[in-house]
């Protein structure tokens, strides 16, 4: 028999998926039959950007296909931060979008993370950590942990994995190696990502808000008494967050000018 070897990588379920063999075991959940479908719809149009739906374990739990490679985990190692990395995020998740455009997601029942001002209809995956990328040398070749995917757009994934790969926050909390480029990388995400002119500055209309939804996902995990979530607010994620806040509000006019002017 195959030992299970737990993934390390997120909070959210911290502790609670494993690796079985070239499968990966995730707890059942309620938006877990939404989730299958996505998962088979990416199948059927050729995306293998995305696990592959194999079946339920006798708990209700997911069995999905492993996808061999390595995540962006702290501490980041020099090819997570490469600008490499980041033009390869963008474009995985632009052929994401491209798949999910032919999905039809009535009839189930989605997480509703995203506001009504940036929701067309579309799934988006909406939650595009550093850690739910899977890379295969410095290029990103698959998006896992579907878990808040849901109605979106694609100008709402691109604003969330921008906030979070450029990244998009105070220089205090941003890797030293990445000082002073955060609106050069956010150029370069949105060129990579292929966005169009008219849904730029709606990039940076999106930044705040996903910000604000994030962590209210955060700070209802906390009052939940999440572990995992708990130690990161005690530890200065509190601090973090309302330093981030600040800085995107600071920098909504040099996000447009860099997005619709050039840098």
């Amino acid at each position: 028999m195959t030992s299970a070897v737990v993934l390390h990588g997120g909070m959210t379920n911290a502790g609670l998926v494993s690796r079985v063999g070239d499968t990966v075991r995730r707890p059942a959940r309620a938006n877990g039959a939404a989730t299958e479908a996505l998962l088979v719809h990416l199948e059927r149009v050729g995306f293998d950007g995305a696990p592959r739906f194999l079946g339920r374990d006798e708990q209700g739990g997911e069995i999905l296909s492993y996808i061999p490679g390595r995540a962006a985990i702290e501490p980041y190692e020099d090819w997570a931060l490469s600008d490499a990395a980041l033009a390869s995020v963008a474009a995985l998740l632009r052929r994401f979008h491209d798949a999910v455009a032919s999905f039809d997601p009535a009839g189930h029942e989605w997480p509703r993370f995203v506001p009504e001002a940036f929701d067309e209809g579309v799934i988006s995956h909406n939650d595009p950590n550093l850690d739910n990328v899977v890379f295969a040398g410095e290029r990103a070749v698959a998006l896992i942990d579907f878990d808040l995917a849901g109605p979106g757009s694609a100008v709402w994934d691109v604003a969330c994995a921008a906030r979070l790969w450029a990244p998009l926050r105070d220089e205090r909390d941003a890797p030293p190696a990445l000082a002073g480029r955060a609106l050069e990388r956010l150029r370069l995400f949105v060129d990579a990502y292929g966005l169009a002119r008219v849904d730029r500055e709606r990039v940076v209309d999106a930044v705040g808000p996903a910000h604000d939804r994030c962590y209210r996902v955060v700070r209802s995990a906390v009052a939940r008494g999440h572990p995992t979530f708990g130690r990161y607010w005690r530890d200065g994620g509190e601090q973090r967050a309302v330093r981030t806040r600040a800085w995107i509000a600071a920098h909504e006019d040099a996000m447009r000018r860099v997005l619709l002017d050039g840098p």
